[in-house]
């Protein structure tokens, strides 16, 4: 099991106020941000359902190639909402909601491109 994942990001401020938006719905918030002068290296923000970070965005020279993060959701209600307010976070859409029968009959995603280029989606298996 996966205890927390993240991506580097090129502005820190810009992706903080993206993913607190996209990840709203979905039930993350941002929980926890630490400066570079604690970590160490970079400044850092956790999202997630209190009370622990499940998702981290770090300031630096972003991935690359850019990664693909997939959030489980409980509905398809919530990959609609997802998609929708990334979007108007400023998200670039990379595969609107809807079933993606290849990878089985149920899998109802959605897609967006962070301000990284980073493909960041929702998913419903029910």
């Amino acid at each position: 099991m996966i205890d927390h994942t993240g991506v580097v990001v090129s502005d820190f401020d810009r992706s903080k106020r993206f993913y607190s938006a996209a990840l709203k719905p979905i039930g993350f918030d941002l929980l926890a941000e630490f400066p570079a002068a604690i970590t160490g290296h970079a400044d850092v923000a956790g999202f997630g359902e209190p009370p622990k970070p499940e998702f981290w965005i770090s300031l630096g020279t972003p991935n690359k190639p850019a990664v693909h993060i997939a959030f489980r959701v409980k509905s398809r209600g919530d990959v609609d909402a997802f998609y929708s307010a990334a979007i108007e976070a400023g998200g670039v859409d990379n595969g609107p909601p809807g079933i993606r029968a290849h990878y089985h009959p149920n899998y109802y995603g959605a897609f967006v491109l962070d301000p990284d280029g980073h493909n960041i989606e929702a998913v419903c298996h029910e």
